[in-house]
């Protein structure tokens, strides 16, 4: 790879609160109860038992949503660590993807491979962390113990949750979609870089999310908000694809607060573009969306 992964990780959850993002926390602007110092404590605290070598998917998502919850003692990358654990088994098992295609690849024969073992750890992981909106489902409930592996777990709920689709799916949406919206120009600023990205770092990032969320209903808003409150808020950011300088637009700055002001929380595309962003700090840069 041409970065190391850990760092990789690390310097996509620093670029999430770094940059501003309509409805997410960062560190221009706080909400939803939280705080974006919570955020990087808690990629911090994660980092080392999602990269524990040898340890399987599930695993590495309930060792580091417990290393997350002792020091923010909320629900704050839930959704992060399920999108990233897959992916930092298949750049464990293969060094040598450099470029999307082939770690596409890697990530599917991690995700053919996911066990009964690996939903008992990640359905603990996910009753712990309880996140918002999740409810009861009808067949393998996150509160009972699974009788299938984690992949077919994850396509029962693909349905209504986007991270669920990307095991189902190969990470479809993130190849397909997220990562051709940063473009081949674009390179993780790993190292001090991440927590204060210069323009064109902060611009692709804001061009990632708005593809992302302009593109998907957030499953995170459907389940707490409904999916009208979800279809507005993606048309609201299909009004903003192709703008420049959306970090300095005021009306930018005023929908992100608008959206915290009415608790509504895009975090299922905040955890793809994590999830997105790590990856192009893995890759050639040379080759992103292709």
């Amino acid at each position: 790879m041409t970065g190391d992964p850990k760092a990789a990780f690390l310097c996509a959850c620093t670029l999430d609160v770094a940059v501003r993002k309509p409805g997410n926390v960062s560190l221009q602007s706080a909400g939803h109860r939280m705080q974006a110092a919570m955020f990087l404590d808690s990629a911090r605290a994660a980092a080392g038992p999602l990269f524990t070598r040898g340890a399987g998917v599930g695993e590495r998502i309930e060792a580091a949503v417990d290393a997350s919850w002792s020091v923010a003692h909320c629900n704050t990358n839930l959704g992060i660590l399920l999108l990233c654990a897959p992916i930092a088994v298949a750049v464990e098992r293969h060094p040598g993807a450099t470029r999307p295609a082939a770690l596409r690849a890697a990530l599917a024969e991690v995700l053919a491979g996911l066990s009964l073992a690996d939903a008992r750890h990640a359905f603990r992981a996910i009753a712990r962390a309880n996140p918002g909106g999740l409810g009861d489902a009808p067949a393998e409930d996150v509160r009972a113990a699974p009788s299938i592996d984690l992949r077919a777990a994850m396509a029962l709920a693909a349905g209504r949750d986007r991270i669920a689709r990307q095991y189902r799916d190969g990470y479809a949406d993130v190849f397909d979609v997220a990562l051709p919206a940063l473009g081949p120009g674009f390179a993780c600023p790993h190292g001090g870089a991440c927590a204060s990205p210069d323009a064109a770092a902060t611009a692709a990032v804001q061009r990632l999310y708005i593809a992302l969320l302009g593109s998907f209903a957030d499953s995170h808003i459907v389940r707490k908000h409904g999916e009208a409150v979800a279809q507005t808020v993606m048309a609201s950011a299909q009004a903003w694809r192709g703008a420049d300088g959306m970090a300095a637009a005021p009306a930018f700055a005023a929908w992100d607060e608008w959206l915290k002001e009415h608790g509504i929380n895009p975090g299922t595309t905040a955890d793809l573009t994590v999830a997105t962003l790590m990856i192009a700090g893995l890759v050639d840069d040379r080759w992103h969306g292709t």
